[in-house]
């Protein structure tokens, strides 16, 4: 049968955003968490991840954007902050990234995971998907490939029909746009990805009635991404839609959302 993997986006972004997360794992309305290790709060929110259950996934969310890093990168963060993503993506285009700077960061989230955890992600993805662009992509899939030979690595790419069946469909085929390649990538270093994938919206609209159109048309290995949390981190720009992401995932059966669609949902 074809699986649901309901994944959680951004733990450590702050302490109420990984309690959140958490208790959703534990309630068995998620099993799956991207972690930020660069975040300041990273080792002990860490700790979290302990008593969820067995089957729960937890991986690693490469963050190249908008945060101060872990390692010296004078060329890619020179005021202490790395870029956004747009700026990113246009130097990534034009290949005049530091890519030996990033390459230091991407190990040193990878060591801040194992340290944290002591064992390798279940899977690696990127913060706003930055783990796809040019360069930055073959930095990901070697270090994944060395550090965790079994993860698997998210890959937005869907199948146009599949998109077009599902809400905001320009950002499903932006970030396909982006991600294009990347499955044949990965299997070269004989890594596996996710067959499909959805959660695009603008992070305002009804998220009580979007979820639901996220599962239609799966894959086998189905992948929605979610921002769930609370609090109020100051720069935070989608605190109100983590807070009402929260609320729908307790309130709905993720149980029966997946059977509707022909998928199982571990939880």
């Amino acid at each position: 049968m074809r699986n649901l993997i309901l994944c959680a986006d951004d733990f450590a972004f702050s302490r109420e955003v990984s309690e959140t997360i958490a208790g959703l794992g534990r309630a068995g309305r998620l099993n799956a968490t991207s972690c930020m290790t660069l975040m300041p709060g990273w080792a002990e929110d860490a700790a979290l991840l302990r008593d969820l259950p067995d089957h729960f996934s937890v991986g690693l969310h490469l963050t190249l954007t908008q945060e101060k890093p872990i390692t010296a990168m004078p060329a890619y963060a020179p005021g202490g902050v790395m870029p956004e993503i747009d700026p990113l993506t246009r130097h990534a285009g034009r290949r005049a990234l530091p890519l030996d700077e990033i390459a230091a960061e991407v190990a040193a989230q990878f060591d801040a995971f194992f340290a944290a955890t002591g064992r390798a992600p279940a899977f690696v993805d990127g913060h706003q998907h930055s783990h796809a662009l040019s360069g930055i992509r073959d930095i990901v899939l070697s270090e994944t490939a060395r550090r965790a030979p079994n993860a698997w690595v998210r890959d937005c790419v869907d199948s146009v029909g599949a998109m077009l069946s599902r809400p905001f469909v320009g950002k499903a085929i932006g970030s396909a746009y982006h991600s294009r390649g990347l499955r044949a990538a990965a299997a070269r270093y004989r890594l596996r990805c996710n067959d499909s994938f959805a959660g695009h919206y603008d992070f305002a609209s009804d998220y009580h009635h979007l979820l639901p159109r996220f599962l239609r048309k799966p894959g086998n290995m189905h992948l929605v991404m979610c921002h769930p949390g609370a609090g109020k981190r100051p720069g935070d720009a989608i605190a109100d839609a983590r807070v009402r992401e929260a609320d729908v995932l307790r309130s709905r059966s993720i149980v029966d959302m997946a059977a509707a669609e022909g998928l199982a949902f571990p939880a």
